[in-house]
């Protein structure tokens, strides 16, 4: 008896040295950021089509963090704490974000002493065009310009 709870014991020893080894996220460290794909997309309590509808999204290209997955549902967090499971065809993968800072300058090159264009209050969904060191060229509204990354959350 006391040699099979040795043996017991040294096997979970073992699988946590070759998962520290590895590194293996074990307790979900790897949330990323995906894009709701339609005007419509419905937020649901649990992860399948039976589960009630919690609140329904009226705006394409809002950027979610995705947090774990079941079978074809991605349980998401958006920008104000709310949290649910969204059906896999509902999401993509189109780079977008959403200003969290106030009266964010959009400015015409990616530098602070260029020629600014706008100026975005907070919350206002942006729309990634590329990424240059601590910059990101984005479309909101009539404007393309260039923001400071540090104020945008979501898809780069």
């Amino acid at each position: 008896m006391y040699i099979i709870k040795k043996k017991s014991l040294l096997i979970k020893i073992f699988l946590i040295y070759l998962l520290s080894f590895f590194n293996i996220p074990v307790f979900g460290e790897n949330n990323y950021y995906l894009t709701l794909r339609n005007d419509k997309v419905n937020l649901r309590q649990g992860p399948s089509l039976k589960y009630p509808i919690k609140l329904v999204y009226k705006k394409k290209y809002l950027p979610v963090m995705v947090q774990d997955k079941s079978d074809n549902f991605r349980k998401i967090t958006d920008h104000e704490n709310n949290s649910g499971w969204i059906h896999i065809t509902q999401l993509s993968k189109k780079r977008a974000g959403i200003n969290i800072t106030d009266k964010s300058i959009i400015f015409k090159k990616p530098s602070q002493y260029s020629k600014p264009l706008a100026v975005l209050e907070r919350g206002r969904l942006c729309l990634i065009k590329k990424c240059k060191d601590n910059w990101c060229k984005i479309k909101t509204g009539n404007y393309t310009g260039w923001i400071i990354r540090e104020n945008l959350k979501g898809r780069f």
